[in-house]
């Protein structure tokens, strides 16, 4: 089997990978990204805030290293100049106190409860078992945010840890 870490992740066009690395400079990265996606939304008859993209592009990336994802996308379709969603990719291995992960086990410590429950669906994907949890959460955000969002977390569970969506 190969190694986990050495997986990929394809999203399409409209998610902008976040930079994640200590070293990265995210100030430019959002300056230089949202000039790309003011461009692209011209080519397709939209104008955007660039000021606003610039701002939100940043807040993404900080935040999301915050929580040191091993991958981070924003969706940010045509004319839109705030992410519509968020994905990160984290990796979780068994430890002392969880010596043995399972699909249950994630659905269970990534459920919560803020606006109603969860709904949990269990898939067999082509990389193995998979489980998704939907769920509104109450959540910090910029001020030009709702604090109230809708968040799907899932994750894999692949050669002995969970990959988590």
């Amino acid at each position: 089997m190969s190694d986990i870490r050495t997986c990929g992740i394809v999203v399409p066009t409209d998610w902008v990978l976040l930079p994640l690395e200590p070293s990265d400079d995210v100030k430019a990265w959002a300056k230089n990204t949202a000039v790309g996606l003011c461009e692209r939304g011209r080519a397709a008859g939209l104008e955007l805030d660039r000021r606003t993209l610039r701002r939100d592009l940043r807040a993404r990336a900080e935040d999301s290293r915050s929580r040191d994802p091993f991958y981070a996308f924003a969706l940010y379709p045509d004319g839109f100049d705030l992410a519509l969603a968020l994905l990160e990719v984290d990796l979780i291995w068994p430890k002392e106190t969880v010596r043995r992960l399972t699909l249950d086990w994630l659905a269970e410590t990534f459920s919560a409860d803020d606006f109603g429950g969860p709904t949990v669906t269990r898939r067999q994907l082509p990389v193995g078992p998979a489980v998704r949890i939907r769920q509104n959460l109450a959540m910090s955000s910029p001020p030009w945010r709702e604090s109230r969002r809708t968040a799907g977390d899932g994750g894999v569970l692949r050669e002995g840890c969970v990959l988590r969506l």
